[in-house]
């Protein structure tokens, strides 16, 4: 039976799209550069990445992940944790990739992206071949027995036809789609780990590619993080633990409301934070720019697509060897032009100090 999910649209819920659209027009009509929008991204990324795996049990800060992000880390008997966020840090970046390229979503796709985010490989990952069991970690209870596996590809297979149709023909908002899809994908759990990684950035790519990007510049997953018991039972429904003694036809509209009032948390945050980058612009980018020579401003473009590199990165991107770019770089920490974001020796990185940050142009 193709997927037909059961739910209504509460008076929560209205209120919930209501505030997206308003939030998703305010950060359109702002005035911030393309060097903010990529700093702000990066820092979404970040707080992606690290609320994401969080909730799967990811041990590491946020200035931890930042730190592993930009090629550090080395944190003693944290390496499986440094691992997962490499991987969904990975697996975010396709996502942008795939909602570029602007054509129907595919079972592959969502393979390809479960493969980043649980084994850092850009393969597509099978579904998983036998039965698999969600317990309680603290009495050892059954609390969910998802379809068993013959099922599963049949099962992927009606969602993502569905997502695609649904897409095409816009009869439902875009946030309650990628609700559904996220809800079926987690009902669905085609693989023994990395479920709702992948959900979520699944979900993520249903936005992106339907003009629910906000710039990239937003973080559900921080919502969930911190509103963790309200997550998971929002995602327990239906009056079995078991897919199919009534789950599958279970009535998912306290998920849908959950869902859309976090992305209209989410996008509220976004909102005010682009605000107060516009804000804080520097007033006149060309006094910035005036002060910098050649290679500097050429160096801009760099960071106007990401907030930090490494010496061998601007090297290859100025055209230096590896050592002049090392040189390059040390020189322009002298000169207030950049920053060390990382001082390790073996992942050193840098940033543009924070008075050019604004001085971007796309």
């Amino acid at each position: 039976m193709p997927f037909q999910p059961q739910f209504r649209i509460s008076s929560a819920t209205a209120k919930a799209l209501m505030a997206i659209e308003a939030s998703r027009v305010a950060v359109d009509r702002l005035p911030v550069t393309p060097q903010m929008i990529a700093s702000l991204r990066e820092s979404a990324r970040l707080l992606t990445t690290h609320y994401s795996t969080q909730i799967e049990g990811n041990r590491l800060t946020l200035p931890q992940v930042e730190e592993v992000i930009a090629g550090g880390g080395g944190f003693p008997g944290r390496e499986r944790d440094e691992r997962e966020v490499q991987n969904y840090y990975k697996a975010a970046d396709e996502i942008e990739s795939l909602a570029a390229l602007k054509r129907k979503l595919t079972e592959k796709d969502i393979q390809t992206i479960h493969g980043l985010a649980f084994d850092g490989k850009k393969r597509p990952t099978p579904y998983r071949d036998g039965q698999n069991v969600i317990r309680n970690s603290g009495s050892g209870a059954i609390t969910y027995l998802p379809p068993e596996a013959k099922e599963v590809a049949e099962l992927m297979g009606e969602l993502v036809m569905w997502i695609n149709a649904e897409i095409e023909s816009r009869d439902l908002p875009v946030p309650v789609i990628a609700a559904l899809a996220h809800y079926q994908f987690a009902t669905i759990h085609p693989y023994y780990d990395g479920n709702g990684r992948t959900a979520r950035l699944l979900t993520t790519l249903i936005l992106h590619r339907c003009g629910y990007g906000l710039k990239g510049i937003y973080s559900l997953e921080e919502y969930y993080a911190k509103n963790l018991r309200g997550y998971y039972a929002a995602l327990t429904v239906g009056p079995s633990h078991n897919y199919h003694l009534g789950r599958a036809e279970a009535d998912v509209s306290s998920f849908v409301e959950y869902f859309c009032e976090g992305m209209a948390d989410a996008f509220a945050k976004v909102a005010a934070r682009a605000e107060a980058a516009g804000l804080s612009a520097p007033k006149d980018k060309a006094a910035l720019l005036r002060e910098l020579r050649p290679l500097q401003r050429q160096a801009l473009g760099l960071f106007s697509k990401h907030r930090i590199v490494t010496s061998n990165e601007l090297a290859s991107y100025l055209g230096l060897t590896p050592r002049q770019g090392r040189d390059q770089c040390a020189k322009w920490v002298s000169e207030g032009f950049l920053t060390v974001a990382n001082a390790s020796k073996k992942g050193r990185s840098y940033r543009l100090a924070e008075r050019f940050e604004g001085a971007v142009i796309a």
